[in-house]
Formats: structure tokens, sequence, C-alpha cells
């Protein structure tokens, strides 16, 4: 038997609440652990995880919406992240997210209508000397070419593919 999300979900915010604790510093690892497991983090998230930590869901929202990395909306199953700073501009960024927006066929703050990827601004990753720099969920990349964007993007679009093979052999 299948169990809804809506209960998978609560059930996986009460185990990080226990993981975490129920005060109000537990809120943003909590928040993290949802936009892992479930790709963004939804109103009803939100709800229940107000209701855990004894906080107000404006509250939850107000976090959600200021940090950048975390995401009301749905996004990609490898959330792409490129560094907007002024040392990546200069060693290429533009190149880079041009070949990025080419091969995935959208923009900067969409979504592939597969549900694969994201594509995103980031303001530092911490990676000046070594720009262009791309984040792929964690995976840090560094002096991106758009030749390496294609690579990339292979090498996920492969690790798909074979999550995919194996889920359907396990049923």
């Amino acid at each position: 038997m299948m169990i809804p999300v809506q209960e998978r979900l609560k059930a996986d915010i009460e185990r990080w609440v226990k993981k975490y604790g129920c005060e109000r510093s537990s809120l943003l690892p909590v928040l993290q652990e949802v936009q892992k497991k479930y790709s963004r983090i939804s109103g009803h998230a939100m709800q229940v995880i107000a209701d855990h930590l004894d906080i107000h869901p404006v509250e939850v929202h107000g976090v959600v919406s200021f940090y950048q990395f975390l995401k009301e909306g749905h996004k990609g199953r490898f959330e792409i992240r490129l560094c907007k700073t002024i040392s990546c501009n200069m060693a290429g960024r533009e190149q880079v997210a041009r070949q990025l927006e080419n091969e995935l066929g959208i923009h900067f703050g969409e979504s592939t209508p597969d549900g694969r990827f994201s594509l995103e601004w980031a303001n530092c990753l911490g990676m000046c000397d070594q720009g262009p720099a791309l984040l792929v969920n964690e995976q840090v990349f560094t002096k991106v070419t758009p030749d390496k964007v294609h690579d990339i993007l292979a090498d996920f679009k492969k690790m798909m593919d074979v999550n995919v093979f194996q889920q359907v052999e396990e049923h």
C-alpha cells in the first residue's frame, strides 16, 4: 500500500525535528532536509514545520523566501547554479550561461519540463580564483567552459537514466 505524499512528508518532518530538536534554531536544518528529499518546500510542509517548532507559518515562509537555496516551487532533480560574481563574469560566465540555456532549453529561474534540471544563479560559490564556477546539487565544478558544460550535463543525464532503469528493474 502506498502512503500519500503528505503523510510521508509529515512523518519525515517529525523524524527531522526529533533529530535536530524542536527549537527555533532547528528551522533551517529541517527545511534543508525537506528541500533535499522533496526538491521543494510546499505550503503544507511549512505549516507542519511551524506546528512542530511552535512558530508562526509566516516565519517559516520568511526563511524559505529569504534563502536562495530554499525554494517553494518545483525544482529539477539536478539543480544547477552558476556563480554570477564579477570574477566569474571576467572568466567567461556569459558563454557558459548561454551554453547551459541552449543545451537545457530553459532560461535561468526555470526547470526542464521533464523535471530533471533547474537553472539558477548563485551570488557566490567561493571559487573566485577558479571561475566560472558551477554547482550541481552539492558538486562543484570550476573553470567551466562551454565544452565542459556539455560533458557535465551528459554525465548527469546518464546518471538519471541509470537510476530510472534501476527503479524499473526493481519493480
